[in-house]
C-alpha cells in the first residue's frame, strides 16, 4: 500500500507533528476532524510508493492538540518526512486556487478543471494556470574570489548572497542575468553558464541559476534592492544562505571551482 501525505494549510501555516526532529505530515485527516473537506482536496502525486494530497482550509482552524504550524521556512531549515517539492507545488496551488475563484477578463465565477490545474470560465472561455514567475541568480567570482551581496531583507541578522531578480517580459534569462547585476551592483559579465533550477514557493518563483566570470567595472551597489557589496575569498566567507537554497549550492560550488584553481 502506497503511504499516503497530507499537505494541509491553516492560517497561512503547514500542519505537522514533530518527530525526532525532524517534521512529519499526517498520513490521514480523520482524527483531525477534516472529513467535510474530503472533496476539496487534491492529488498533488502519485506512485506505488506514495501519495501526496494538499488541503487548504485558508483560515480555519484544526482541533487536534497534538499538531503543528510551521511557516514553509520553517520546514526548509528543519527538514521533513517529504520532498520539498511537492509542498512547494501544493502551496503554490493553494495561492492559486483561492486567488482564481472568479474571471479576471469577465468576472464570472470560475470552476476546476479537472483533468489539470486550472481554472476555466464557461461564460467567456478564458482559462487560467498557476502562476509562475521566472527569476535568474547567478554566482559571479573573478579567479579567486566571488562576488556575494547584502540584500535589504538581510539587514538582521546581516547575510549576504548571490544576486538574484525577475525575468522581464521579452527578455532572455542571459539578457536578465547581464540586466540585474549590472543594475545592482554595475560589473560587467562574461562566460555566463547554467548552473540548475529551484521551485522557490514565496510566493510562486522559479529560481534559474548561472554561474559568471567577472568581466570589468567597479562595484557599485544601488542602495535600494541591494545595501552592500564585495568580494569574498573561499575560506573567508560572510553569513551565507542555509544549504536549502540554490543560492547556497550556488555558492559551495563556485567557491570549490576556486579552491581547485588556487
Amino acid at each position: 500500500m502506497p503511504q499516503i501525505h497530507w499537505i494541509i494549510f491553516s492560517q497561512n501555516l503547514l500542519c505537522i507533528y514533530p518527530q525526532n526532529d525532524v517534521y512529519t505530515l499526517p498520513s490521514c485527516i480523520q482524527h483531525l476532524s477534516l472529513t467535510e473537506y474530503v472533496n476539496d482536496a487534491v492529488t498533488l502525486h502519485e506512485d506505488p510508493q506514495q501519495i501526496v494530497k494538499m488541503l487548504d482550509l485558508q483560515q480555519d482552524t484544526l482541533t487536534d492538540p497534538n499538531h503543528q504550524l510551521v511557516s514553509l521556512r520553517d520546514v526548509m531549515m528543519t527538514g521533513i518526512n517529504l520532498d520539498f517539492q511537492h509542498i512547494a507545488r501544493a502551496w503554490q496551488y493553494a495561492q492559486f486556487l483561492r486567488t482564481h475563484q472568479y474571471c479576471g477578463q469577465c468576472g464570472s465565477s470560475t470552476r476546476q478543471v479537472q483533468w489539470e490545474m486550472a481554472r476555466h470560465c464557461d461564460v467567456c472561455h478564458h482559462r487560467t494556470y498557476p502562476r509562475v514567475s521566472p527569476c535568474i541568480i547567478v554566482a559571479i567570482h573573478n579567479g579567486q574570489q566571488i562576488l556575494l551581496a547584502q540584500g535589504n531583507r538581510h539587514i538582521t541578522p546581516p547575510m549576504f548572497s548571490t544576486l538574484a531578480g525577475f525575468v522581464e517580459s521579452g527578455e532572455s534569462l542571459e539578457q536578465a542575468v547581464h540586466r540585474e547585476v549590472e543594475e545592482e551592483v554595475g560589473v560587467k559579465l562574461k562566460n555566463i553558464q547554467y548552473f540548475g533550477s529551484q521551485a522557490w514557493p514565496f510566493p510562486h518563483q522559479l529560481m534559474v541559476g548561472f554561474t559568471a566570470e567577472y568581466a570589468g567595472g567597479e562595484i557599485a551597489v544601488d542602495g535600494k534592492e541591494i545595501l552592500a557589496a564585495d568580494w569574498f575569498s573561499p575560506d573567508e566567507l560572510p553569513n551565507i544562505p542555509s544549504s536549502v537554497s540554490i543560492s547556497r549550492d550556488l555558492i559551495d560550488y563556485t567557491c570549490a571551482k576556486l579552491r581547485q584553481n588556487s
